[in-house]
């Protein structure tokens, strides 16, 4: 199987639906060990998951947010396993007042949790597994594709650049140690996350319109869980620093596909039809 006897940190896992929930229940059927990671209220949800995915999986203390925390899961893993072969970084969170077209007003105390959370985590992450990663491994990010700016997505986006830009300094630091570091930029995917980007829907809606191969909020996570564990396998030996879109192939494409029948009848002449009254 691709990741026999592979132990796996996998971080992210709230509910079913959440990107990594899929990651963990594909990478268990595909042989991997793996423990996940929980903190506070949210903890609950996540044991909750972990039994869904096997009996006497294991979720380990982890606030991005405590520094001390990534010692203590360092020593947690060393206790359990004494080895880790990946990692998976499924973190992310912005408040409310960085999100939603309130760029120019978000207040620099809600900009520094959202970039600690979601893009200095990573660093952090990466630091607290290296001690057991001896044997080389692969760490993965989930990540939405920031090149460009989006109307909804403000400080979040800017803090998934900055994510886009530590996997490359990760790849660079990580590399000569045989660590590969890569993220995956999926399309939107209807998660609890996703829940709480206000203009998530409009988003989702246009998404097949303009991805070639089509796109399935609902429907597209095995396809981002796959490129996952492909990642975390030992079958891409060669591929670091690199952004991988799962997204129906959006990026690719310029606009969504035009109807040129309209500027053909304005070409010749006849008046565009009359918009109906009702």
């Amino acid at each position: 199987m691709l990741l026999q006897g592979k132990k796996l940190l996998i971080t992210g896992v709230l509910t079913p639906q959440s990107i990594a929930y899929g990651v963990a229940e594909l990478a268990l059927e595909q042989g991997a060990d793996i423990l996940l990671t929980g903190f506070g209220r949210a903890r609950s949800l996540t044991e909750r998951s972990a039994k869904r995915l096997k009996a006497g999986t294991e979720v380990l203390e982890l606030d991005v947010a405590n520094p001390a925390h990534f010692p203590a899961l360092t020593e947690s893993l060393r206790q359990r396993w004494g080895r880790v072969d990946g990692v998976l970084h499924g973190i992310a969170f912005a408040p409310e007042d960085a999100l939603g077209g309130n760029f120019l007003n978000t207040p620099w105390e809600s900009v520094q949790t959202a970039f600690r959370v979601s893009t200095f985590s990573l660093k952090e992450l990466a630091v607290a597994a290296l001690p057991l990663m001896t044997q080389g491994g692969s760490i993965v990010t989930l990540d939405f594709d920031n090149r460009v700016a989006w109307p909804i997505y403000d400080w979040m986006g800017v803090c998934k650049a900055g994510l886009e830009a530590t996997v490359r300094y990760l790849a660079r630091d990580l590399g000569p140690k045989g660590i590969r570091v890569n993220a995956v930029a999926a399309g939107p995917l209807s998660t609890v996350a996703a829940k709480g980007i206000p203009g998530f829907k409009s988003l989702e809606r246009g998404w097949g319109r303009q991805a070639p191969l089509g796109w399935d909020a609902r429907n597209s996570h095995e396809a981002v869980a796959r490129t996952a564990c492909a990642l975390l396998s030992d079958w891409l030996p060669s591929t670091t620093g690199e952004l991988v879109h799962v997204d129906g192939g959006y990026h690719a494409i310029g606009a969504p596909p035009v109807d040129t029948s309209q500027d053909e009848k304005e070409e010749s002449g006849q008046p565009p039809p009359t918009p109906s009254a009702g």
